[in-house]
């Protein structure tokens, strides 16, 4: 159970829509569909990885919201100057109150 204090950061849902570039393609732009969402945000893990002679971090993290019917897992999460993509959606306990984000930092 989540106390309703700890949703205490301020995220946005956004989506992946196309627009025209004029020149006969289109271009992948993020549209914001629901901003302004309480939540709470806690790490989960972090991995570094070599490759190629480049080290890279990815750090995993859950993001609690109050539930909704409409999110998918295509969309991310944008957290200040920060994006999620969102790799897993739980309704704990199928109780539809609470839904945790299972996310990747994207960088």
């Amino acid at each position: 159970m989540t106390q309703i204090g700890k949703l205490n950061k301020r995220i946005t849902l956004q989506y992946k829509t196309q627009t025209a570039d004029g020149m006969g393609g289109f271009t992948e732009v993020w549209t914001s569909i629901i901003p302004d969402i309480w939540a709470a945000i806690w790490p989960v893990s972090a991995k570094e990885m070599v490759s190629a002679d480049k080290t890279t971090m990815t750090v995993t993290h859950r993001i609690r919201i109050r539930y909704r019917s409409t999110i998918s897992g295509s969309w991310r999460v944008k957290f200040g100057t920060r994006y999620f993509a969102i790799t897993g959606i739980v309704n704990p306990e199928e109780r539809n109150e609470w839904l945790d984000l299972v996310c990747i930092e994207a960088s």
